[in-house]
């Protein structure tokens, strides 16, 4: 029987390469919007975090999901709440491991929806609250 790639938990090629131009599309927007990108696929046991920048006075914890169509539903939908508590791991582990643990922070979704041609943004900022 033949299985797709993506029900097997792996993610196909023309998937990965569609989220990093996301990521990179998602990045330039923030640079613009004034985010100061700090790191970019931050990475631990507990799993990875897209963005990890300043913007204002806040670190700021970014999630980017990018669709190309609504067919599989917006890339809000994307964001549960088990995503939300493995980025918050994730985001803890930042903070205890650059002693950071007092700072201001906050999560901010960054939707890229139809990433050929024009791509539309939107910017959710403090998206929703830690969950560690």
């Amino acid at each position: 029987m033949h299985q797709d790639s993506n029900h097997t938990g792996r993610r196909s090629k023309a998937h990965l390469l569609q989220g990093y131009e996301g990521e990179q599309l998602a990045l330039l927007h923030l640079k613009r919007l004034g985010y100061r990108i700090i790191c970019r696929n931050y990475r631990c046991l507990l799993g990875e975090i897209d963005i990890i920048a300043h913007h204002r006075d806040v670190l700021v914890f970014v999630e980017v999901k990018s669709r190309r169509s609504q067919a599989f539903g917006s890339p809000k939908q994307a964001i549960t709440p088990a995503k939300q508590h493995k980025l918050s791991q994730v985001a803890w582990h930042y903070l205890q491991k650059h002693n950071l643990t007092e700072a201001k922070a906050r999560f901010d979704v960054v939707t890229v929806s139809g990433t050929k041609g024009a791509p539309l943004f939107e910017v959710i900022e403090n998206a929703f609250e830690s969950t560690y």
